[in-house]
């Protein structure tokens, strides 16, 4: 069965989609309607952690549709209780707000710290954010984002944020005045490249934050739930954020994500927030399954073993063809070229035969890989090999 049996015209045209269409998956691969397999190396953009269709995730869609799906936010329900009360436990958070996507979480990270500037920083409004940084796609978002180019697009930008420079601290400071309310950032820029905040960045920030009465709040809507080898990437820069969002890997691949915030931070009045899916029993009885699936030592130490096995492969390559290192923390990796033929190795891989190889170029000389977090070792010596592969082809 070829691509014509699906009326794919009828979807909107927002990105450029390869003539293939996906049918079922298991773990690490996918298969697509003709039946060719892919070994995946962006499962959804970090947000299959646990890989495709994992037996923890069909088993409590399974088991939690058969109870109750939806009584409405208005309501408590148990799941949203239990998984709440799982990653206030687990982390230096005391309350959490759900809702269905890193966006929205981060959307109400920003509504929450104008509501506090409002309450105890004299209406102060203003977040500092930072240059090539990735926040979601609504309005606000893309206004807090700092990617190139999006300043263009969908004019008048939210007004308020203000850009830093990623690992300059002096570019924070200067921006620093009365109508600042909080600092917020990505632990990793992932659309940036994977681009790692340094840990002695990220303690000044909070230093910075706490003598000013400021806010910190993480973005780790990507780097949350295991993958960067420890829970949270914040917990590998011992300090304590005020506000942190999650999303992604959360749901394991279901609606998912969350606004978690200490509780002197949480100044919403009743209706300040809400949504209609926002906690609904269905999507907090997977993140439960996931949360459970993954925070345990043993889990993240095999997480860290991956990282470690990918990050020497990754570096092997770029050794052998003269390339520009690679870099990351756990199972979110980039490889830096040395040409800006990113993207014709991504077409190359699909394409490659007998099975295909998925993978994503976020900038023109750079490849980034995002694993399932149980990715075995084979899958990763045969991304590897494949690679070098199609290296030695589009090179020579």
């Amino acid at each position: 069965m070829g691509l014509n049996k699906f009326k794919v015209s009828s979807l909107m045209d927002i990105t450029a989609r390869p003539d293939i269409v996906f049918v079922r998956g298991h773990g690490s691969w996918l298969e697509d309607n003709t039946g060719k397999k892919y070994l995946d190396f962006i499962q959804g953009w970090a947000v299959n952690c646990l890989g495709h269709s994992p037996k923890e995730v069909i088993n409590s869609l399974s088991e939690q549709s058969k109870l109750l799906i939806n009584p409405s936010p208005a309501f408590y329900n148990q799941p949203s209780v239990e998984l709440a009360t799982s990653l206030v436990n687990a982390s230096c958070f005391d309350h959490v707000f759900f809702a269905n996507s890193g966006a929205e979480a981060n959307e109400g990270a920003i509504k929450l710290a104008r509501k506090w500037g409002k309450i105890y920083k004299k209406g102060a409004y203003k977040i500092i954010t930072m240059k090539d940084s990735f926040h979601g796609r609504t309005l606000a978002t893309m206004s807090a984002s700092g990617k190139a180019g999006w300043d263009n697009i969908f004019p008048p930008r939210m007004e308020g944020f203000i850009k830093a420079d990623l690992n300059d601290i002096e570019s924070v400071k200067r921006l620093i005045d009365d109508d600042v309310v909080a600092i917020m950032l990505e632990p990793i820029q992932g659309e940036a490249g994977v681009i790692p905040a340094d840990k002695k960045f990220m303690q000044d920030l909070r230093d910075i934050t706490n003598l000013h009465n400021l806010l910190l709040i993480v973005d780790e809507v990507q780097t949350g739930m295991g993958r960067t080898g420890t829970l949270f990437a914040y917990q590998q820069y011992d300090i304590e954020p005020d506000i942190m969002t999650l999303g992604k890997g959360i749901g394991g691949g279901v609606p998912l994500s969350a606004l978690l915030a200490k509780d002197s931070i949480c100044v919403f009045s009743h209706g300040d927030q809400g949504g209609t899916y926002n906690g609904n029993p269905l999507c907090t009885a997977v993140g439960l399954s996931v949360l459970n699936a993954i925070n345990n030592s043993s889990f993240m130490e095999d997480v860290r073993i991956s990282s470690d096995f990918l990050s020497k492969g990754l570096s092997i390559i770029s050794d052998k063809y003269d390339m520009n290192g690679e870099r990351g923390i756990g199972l979110l990796r980039a490889l830096i070229l040395n040409n800006n033929d990113a993207q014709a190795i991504v077409d190359l891989a699909r394409n490659f035969e007998p099975t295909g190889l998925l993978l994503n170029a976020p900038r023109c000389n750079l490849l980034r890989f995002m694993p399932a977090l149980n990715v075995s070792k084979n899958e990763i010596s045969l991304m590897l090999e494949t690679l070098d592969s199609i290296l030695s082809k589009i090179l020579r």
